[in-house]
Order: C-alpha cells, then structure tokens, then sequence
C-alpha cells in the first residue's frame, strides 16, 4: 500500500509542478520514449541475470506491494510455539518430539500456530536442527556455526531480487540518455524544419532524459530498497529460532530460551516480557 501512495505522490509532485509551472503535460506524453527506455532496460535486466535470479525477481516483486507479515503477532506466536515445543522436549525428553518433526503438517504442536506452518522455510529450519538436536551427534558450537551458514545462504538468496532491480534501476537514466540522443540524432535530420518545430522536437529528445531519471530515482530504484528491507525482515525470524535454540542446548529453561529469543526481535516487533508471557499461557 506504501508503494502505491509513494508513487502517487512522486507523479503529483513532479508533473503536479511542471503543470503549475506553466508546463505542458501533452508534451511529456512520449511513448516512443518510453518503448526504448523500458525495452532497453528490461533487454539488458535478462542479459544480466541467470534464469533463476530473474524467476525469483519475478516472484519477488508482487510482496512489495503487500504488507509485511513479520509483525509482533507473527514473532510472539513463533516464541509461543518454540516455549511449547521446547517444554515437550525438557519433559519428555528428545525423542518425544520425533514424530513432530518429522511429520509438521500432523503434528498437534504445530497445529495450534497457523503462521508458523504457513512458513515452510521457518518450519523446515526448525525441524531440521530438532532432527540435528534428537540425533546427538553434534555440540552447540557445531550446531550454531551451521545454523549461521544457513542463514547466510537464505540471506544471500532473499537478497537477489534487490539486487537485481538496483542494477536495472542503476541504468535507467542510461538508456533515457540513450533515448536522448536518438531524438537529438532525429532532430538534426530536420534541421530545415521552421524553428517552431525544430523546438518541439528538441524539447521531444530532453523527455528521454527525464524519464529515464524519473523511472530510476522514483520507482525502480525504491523497489530495490524494499525488496532488501523484507530480505532483512525473514532473516530475523531465523536469528530469532537460532538463538532461542542454541539458548536451549546450552541447558537454559524454554522461558530462558525465549526470552533470549525475544531480545533478538527489533523494537517494533518486540513483544514486552509481560506480553509474551501472557500470550504464551493463552496457547497453552
């Protein structure tokens, strides 16, 4: 929804003032313009990336324009989730929660937490170290170094669609340049023209530039710093399953474990110690 009233608000102040300023929009209506500009910089976005960053720029793009579902709601019944699960293990034992791990989808633990189930990457890091944990073949530090190169990996991955459109937003006044210089190239073909026309067509090649310039810095570039910003938002939920983990295996109680878990949270999502405590007695 931010996205949509950025850009309203970019077109109303900018061809908003031009208009004010005795402008006229007519003349900025330059489709040609726009066919080598976008053509150009979309050729240029497949000849610079692999088949599958260019799939997952694709698949990426639409979640700008919805909200984030990392919220305090989403984290507190996550935390909720592994207090339950953790509870299950220091009472049971580790083998009591095989048959969760292995079948999420049944299990009646993840169940009781929609949001967490809905997330296959968190479920599948989650069952995956319980997997490492049951087994007992590895220490914490083993552990902890393989959760961080996980992470790593689903970082790096979350972050090549932002890439990907900063470098196409990074050539945008390139190719308005370019269009610039086809018009100008037009122009001095009719240099014969009276100079009332020779003007228009003037003013017609200046319209690539600013395209160009208005399509990187007040679109295409702001994508770019969305799609990185929701990269950072996922990886928190798996620092957050990281820490209340390792806080785990190194023999801290799952309220202990949470809490570690909490701390890690941003201060615009992190639930207060009172809050979580409540929500966690809810569940329960």
């Amino acid at each position: 929804m931010l996205v949509i009233i950025g850009y309203v608000v970019v077109l109303a102040c900018v061809f908003g003032g031009y208009a004010l300023a005795g402008g006229h929009l007519g003349g900025l209506f330059q489709p040609i313009e726009l066919l080598m500009i976008g053509g150009g910089a979309l050729g240029a976005f497949f000849v610079g990336n692999t088949m599958k960053s260019a799939k997952a720029t694709l698949k990426g793009l639409p979640q700008v324009f919805k909200g984030s579902k990392y919220n305090k709601e989403t984290y507190m019944e996550l935390m909720a989730f592994l207090y339950e699960i953790l509870g299950k293990v220091r009472k049971e034992g580790l083998m009591s929660i095989e048959s969760d791990i292995e079948n999420p989808e049944e299990s009646p633990i993840f169940s009781k937490y929609p949001q967490v189930l809905a997330d296959h990457h968190v479920v599948e890091f989650i069952c995956d170290y319980l997997r490492i944990m049951v087994s007992g073949n590895l220490n914490a530090m083993e552990i902890e170094n393989l959760m961080d190169i996980e992470i790593e990996t689903h970082h790096h991955e979350a972050l090549v669609p932002a890439h990907a459109i900063a470098k196409l937003g990074d050539g945008m006044p390139a190719f308005g340049i370019v269009a610039a210089v086809m018009g100008v190239v037009h122009t001095m073909e009719s240099v014969g023209i009276p100079p009332a026309e020779l003007g228009i067509l003037i003013a017609h090649a200046l319209v690539g530039t600013f395209l160009g310039i208005l399509l990187a810095y007040g679109f295409v570039g702001p994508l770019a710093s969305t799609l990185e910003q929701k990269a950072e938002e996922g990886t928190k939920m798996f620092q957050t399953i990281r820490v209340t983990l390792l806080a785990n295996l190194n023999g801290y109680a799952p309220a202990m474990a949470v809490e570690f878990g909490r701390k890690v949270l941003n201060s615009t999502e992190r639930p207060a110690f009172a809050e979580l405590e409540e929500h966690v007695k809810q569940k329960r």
